[in-house]
């Protein structure tokens, strides 16, 4: 389309979007809790939890469909769960003590970027979102997975027909692109986006706001505190999940030298492949193009993966582990792989265990998350004290985990925050909060100034002791 087809084909879509978030305007909680439940509970229906993912991974070749499936089945009703009893409609909140009342309104028509790694669980989770707000929807598919996202979009469409609720709360752009994107992206109210840094970015330049994601490079600490068979099936299980497509998979550990090499033989009984030192200079040949992560390994199978690389890796095994010393532009593994190879360090002291978080945060991921297996309540602490992350998950899988679970208490999503580290508004789960606007009424309160002692309490002996030029 030219630039003009552009701007007007998005324009009819919004306005469509307007129309139909006019009427869900007027809905009550109870009405948008109903379409909200209703999307999820038939989405996430198993004979139709099983189409949608065996055509996602038939349109990707990405991830599994055991995954896939997973997703709707139940991690959609576990979001939906924690979201079902927040208020999103009207007086939200009353402060009686301090005399405000807060009230939700909704942003109107927001941008839902679908990503083509998770094309068969983002529509439903920003629609759902989006709807118990009383916004209206447009997802802007991955060309990549279209197919997909659109007959996602389309099944939401028949939930709503069925509740006579306008359909057009949620539309998807049928001809994806990112011209149609960015169009998309300046003429709705919001973006809620999810999917490459290029896509965050032109989300947050659009001229609209915008609640992005980061880049992940989860790097997870190992010590010597720990069961060794039981951290190695927890990573296998966080770096496997969906053939490691999230952003949220182990895509590092840095083990204590006095279990290293049990750890690796460990490993090595939950299906990891040990690569030698040359068959690991023959992965990165196929893992990185032009200095990017190759789409012909992303969340592919570690058979397809080392064929690429023409190794020859038993049929057993689960996923590939390389050995590094270092972090940076000049060690490639130490960064965001999207695929079944995990990069696996030593350290001595637990302060170069940080110093490694840190060095490859910093290189890829900064803002979005590390994890570590310990039972030492102080080194927790500290590596959230002293790192710069938004989740720091402990023993845990990763990959699970990071995103909220029934095994921890942060939000489920499947979007992801990560601060100004990462380039995002927020260092949080991405959920329902984020997706109204509050107005707050302000009641006058019967109260008169403090004093400065009321003001600065223990602080007001040493603050007044302090001389300036300017003189009290």
């Amino acid at each position: 389309m030219s630039q003009s087809a552009d701007h007007l084909h998005i324009a009819e879509l919004v306005d469509r979007a307007r129309r139909a978030q006019a009427i869900l305007n007027g809905y009550s909680q109870e009405q948008v809790d109903l379409i909200a439940g209703a999307i999820v509970y038939h989405l996430s229906r198993p004979q139709l939890a099983e189409t949608i993912a065996e055509m996602a991974y038939d349109e990707t070749k990405m991830g599994l469909v055991e995954s896939k499936r997973a997703k709707l089945t139940h991690k959609m009703p576990a979001i939906f769960h924690d979201i079902r009893t927040e208020k999103t409609v009207g007086v939200i909140d009353r402060d009686e003590e301090n005399g405000i009342i807060t009230i939700a309104k909704p942003y109107g028509v927001i941008a839902a970027l679908v990503p083509s790694t998770n094309c068969e669980a983002t529509p439903i989770f920003k629609s759902v979102l989006g709807i118990r707000a009383r916004n209206a929807v447009i997802c802007a598919p991955h060309p990549a997975s279209k197919k997909t996202t659109i007959f996602v979009v389309d099944v939401i469409r028949q939930v709503l027909r069925a509740l006579d609720a306008p359909e057009d709360l949620v539309q998807c752009i049928a001809a994806p692109s990112k011209a149609l994107a960015a169009e998309l992206m300046a003429q709705c109210d919001v973006t809620m986006a999810t999917g490459s840094g290029d896509m965050v970015a032109a989300a947050y330049s659009s001229g609209k706001p915008a609640y992005g994601v980061g880049v992940g490079n989860a790097a997870v600490i190992i010590d010597e505190t720990v069961d060794l068979t039981e951290t190695a099936s927890k990573i296998r299980i966080g770096k496997t999940g969906d053939n490691a497509s999230g952003c949220s998979a182990e895509n590092a550990i840095i083990v204590q030298a006095s279990i290293y090499d049990d750890f690796l033989r460990a490993l090595e009984k939950e299906g990891a492949y040990i690569a030698t030192a040359e068959e690991k200079a023959k992965f990165q040949a196929v893992l990185w193009e032009n200095g990017h992560v190759s789409r012909k390994v992303v969340a592919r199978p570690v058979g397809e993966i080392a064929a690429l690389a023409g190794i020859a890796v038993p049929a057993d095994r689960k996923f590939i582990v390389v050995e590094e010393q270092g972090a940076g532009a000049d060690f490639p593994f130490s960064g965001e792989k999207l695929s079944l190879v995990l990069t696996c360090y030593k350290y001595d002291a637990f302060d170069d265990a940080i110093a490694r978080v840190n060095a490859i945060t910093g290189y890829s991921g900064s803002g979005h998350s590390c994890g570590i297996h310990s039972n030492d309540p102080e080194r927790i602490l500290r590596l959230g004290l002293e790192t710069k992350t938004s989740r720091v998950i402990v023993r845990q899988p990763h990959g699970v985990a990071n995103s909220g679970s029934w095994s921890n208490g942060l939000a489920k999503t499947f979007s992801l925050g990560c601060g100004s580290w990462g380039g995002n508004s927020v260092s949080e789960n991405v959920t329902q909060k984020h997706y109204y606007n509050t107005t707050r009424i302000a009641e006058p309160l019967d109260r008169s100034a403090p004093d400065d002692q009321a003001i600065y309490g223990p602080l007001l002996g040493k603050i007044a002791a302090v001389r300036i030029a300017a003189g009290a």
